[in-house]
């Protein structure tokens, strides 16, 4: 068979009307909203239909099982049985807009509203007024029912909601959607990062016309992503899709390219440091820059997977009533905007149906797969699905930023009297994976709180410099659990720990004494004594924190060390998120956290090299195994706080426990992550 190739020249020519108009009409990116949420709106979520209740729920459910917790506030302050209320995902149509699920805010914010709407519809009802408008009456906490200590769901563990369907293989995540007559499709992309421009330049279409099954070469614009010029293929079966691709024998053109090296040099905070001061000051107190410091770190995380078990998926369907999409996304919304945006669409013709998302850690905020999946379901004219490879997951997806710290302490009679931090990573929130160069340069500007956050240290300390650096980096970065939270109080802890030992202090007994905020020293002291602090153990160590002024984590690490090679072996967690809806879900949310926290001290690197993520399976980019998990002891403060956010709080804590454990079983404190046998061993030598 001839190899006939279609030329670059003649790609662009196809869709050259309609590259003009989108970038005519989407110079700016589709920007999400986030209205907050009223008991206004959430008399939207719960319905009376029938003598039965039916909760339609304002989150995404990501596997922290939100859906559970809601429903125990429903029914409690509905005052019916768990059976009287049916939960079912929502879709765009079913719920007045609400704001992406991310920020560990689901119950924070998402509790009181809900409450107040199912207690303004319990008296409705009761009174017979089923039909109508209702108001919903503003009522403080202690007037809710929910939140009574004698709540009868509240507070208890509970029957996880959807729990069946997910062991029976029912459709709730995206990738189990099934439509009459779907197809199976995927964008083919050069192997580049997407933030280097690159287009297919020729490919064999013939060869790929006779592989069984074939049904469509999708040439559109709209299957860029980023700079990266995609081609689409539909087919009958998703093992065709293999063989097609294969068949097609794409040669890509790709300008020009990175290495590693490039990443850590563009952040080196030394480096940055040798020219002056850096661009954003978030704290400029006065602090002497020039005298000797008693703790000098230098602490380098590289670029991080979200790395969730399921990769992402979506069902495009066009039918009478315009388009229809079945998504694992964190925000159906903003994926609703981006339809309408691009597509052309107006927002009542399009409806998007919230699946379960099986992991997303802040990984699944944009817009990717399910444009993809409209674009190519409107050129096969069928319903399509496409799931992304777990290649694709790292090649192709945003992920953790990188960063350089450098922290600098200086001590006055045992107490740490001047405090510099500086660090150096990319964006966060203004993330290249969303902003052109041009408007990411504007944000440079007014620096990145994603970046920031968790950057000020939640002790007592005379006085702080805090400044970092902005660099757009050559790959995706954006939110990753708990964002800048998780490196920054990883940097803050490890220093404060060097601060007890310089001092000659215990690192609990030093910390309480920079300690003001009660909460905070009550988590340290319950996992302090949980641990057993005071027996002594070689190989331990200790950190806390507080994420987004809100909740308040500490964690003690007990960990052994042989010939370079670390291993956890226990971890104990204290916890204080205010009132606590479910205890077993906020105790899964810890654990999640601490898991979380020895990947980022032990395993997690996502490689990089030849101008792309290097990373095609978990072989590449691995996380914690089972065997690799300890035990864990996680105590739960009681509290009559309103309820805060669980999803991330522990990250404040858990990897600095862990990096903190190994300077005390080896006396070596590890200046990058992750921490490996050989930097041990060298370190030692």
């Amino acid at each position: 068979m001839p190899d006939v190739r279609m030329k670059r020249r003649t790609f662009l020519g196809l869709g050259a009307g309609l590259t003009v108009t989108f970038l005519a009409g989407c110079s700016l990116p589709v920007i999400p909203k986030r209205p907050d949420p009223t008991p206004e709106t959430a008399l939207g979520w719960i319905r009376h239909r029938d003598g039965r209740y039916v909760l339609s729920l304002p989150r995404a459910e990501i596997g922290q099982n939100i859906a559970t917790a809601l429903k125990q506030i429903a029914c409690d302050e509905l005052g019916v049985d768990w059976d009287a209320v049916d939960l079912q995902l929502a879709a765009t149509g079913d719920i007045e807009r609400v704001r992406a699920t991310v920020g560990s805010e689901s119950v924070k914010d998402f509790a009181l509203p809900l409450a107040q709407a199912c207690a303004t519809l319990r008296d409705a009802v009761a009174a017979g007024r089923t039909g109508g408008t209702l108001t919903a009456e503003p009522r403080p906490m202690s007037a809710l029912r929910a939140f009574a200590k004698d709540a009868r769901y509240v507070g208890k563990p509970v029957p996880l909601e959807q729990a069946d369907a997910i062991v029976l293989g029912a459709p709730v995540y995206a990738a189990d959607m099934r439509r009459p007559g779907m197809a199976f499709a995927r964008v083919l992309r050069a192997p580049a990062s997407p933030d280097l421009a690159s287009r297919p330049a020729a490919w064999n279409e013939s060869a790929a016309r006779a592989v069984p099954g074939f049904v469509k070469l999708v040439e559109d614009p709209l299957l860029r992503q980023g700079k990266s010029d995609g081609l689409g293929i539909v087919a009958e079966t998703p093992g065709a899709l293999d063989r097609i691709a294969a068949a097609l024998d794409v040669q890509w053109e790709i300008d020009g390219g990175f290495e590693a090296t490039d990443i850590e040099r563009a952040i080196d905070i030394d480096r940055r440091l040798a020219k002056g001061a850096l661009s954003h000051e978030l704290v400029g107190e006065s602090v002497d820059r020039n005298g000797p410091w008693d703790v000098d770190l230098r602490i380098d995380v590289p670029l991080g997977a979200h790395a969730p078990i399921e990769p992402r998926a979506a069902v495009a369907e066009f039918d009478g009533d315009g388009l229809q999409l079945w998504v694992g996304s964190q925000d159906i919304f903003y994926i609703r905007d981006v339809m309408v945006r691009r597509l052309g669409l107006d927002a009542e013709d399009v409806v998007v149906h919230a699946q379960r998302v099986g992991g997303a850690f802040g990984g699944k905020t944009l817009c990717t797969v399910e444009l993809e999946a409209a674009v190519l379901a409107r050129a096969a004219g069928r319903a399509v699905k496409v799931q992304w490879t777990r290649d694709q997951e790292f090649r192709q997806g945003f992920h953790r930023p990188p960063s350089s710290h450098r922290v600098r302490a200086r001590l006055k009679d045992g107490r740490v009297e001047d405090w510099w931090h500086a660090f150096a990573t990319t964006h966060v929130f203004f993330t290249n994976a969303g902003l052109p160069p041009w408007m990411q340069s504007l944000t440079t500007f007014i620096g990145d709180g994603g970046a920031a956050r968790g950057a000020i240290p939640s002790y007592r300390i005379a006085s702080r410099r805090i400044e970092h650096d902005l660099e757009r980096l050559p790959v995706l970065t954006g939110p990753w659990r708990g964002l800048g939270a998780g490196p920054n109080a990883l940097a803050i802890e490890c220093a404060m720990d060097e601060c007890a030992r310089r001092a000659g202090e215990d690192p609990v007994a030093f910390r309480l004494a920079h300690i003001d905020n009660p909460r905070l020293a009550r988590v340290l002291k319950q996992a302090a004594a949980a641990a057993g602090w005071n027996e002594p153990r070689k190989g331990r160590g200790i950190a806390c924190g507080i994420y987004k002024e809100t909740s308040y984590a500490a964690v003690v690490a007990d960990v052994t060390v042989s010939d370079g090679d670390v291993r956890v072996e226990r971890l104990w967690c204290a916890h204080d998120c205010g009132r606590v809806i479910n205890p077993d879900q906020v105790r899964a949310q810890c654990e999640g956290n601490l898991v979380w926290g020895l990947g980022m001290a032990l395993t997690d690197r996502l490689p990089v090299a030849d101008g792309r993520v290097a990373a095609e399976t978990f072989a590449d980019s691995p996380i914690p195994s089972i065997d690799q998990v300890p035990p864990m002891d996680i105590l739960l403060v009681e509290s009559d706080e309103p309820p805060t956010g669980a999803g991330e709080t522990a990250i404040v804590a858990a990897s600095g426990a862990i990096l903190n454990a190994i300077r005390d079983a080896t006396g070596v404190r590890p200046a990058r992550l992750p921490v490996t046998p050989t930097d041990l061993i060298a370190s030692e030598s």
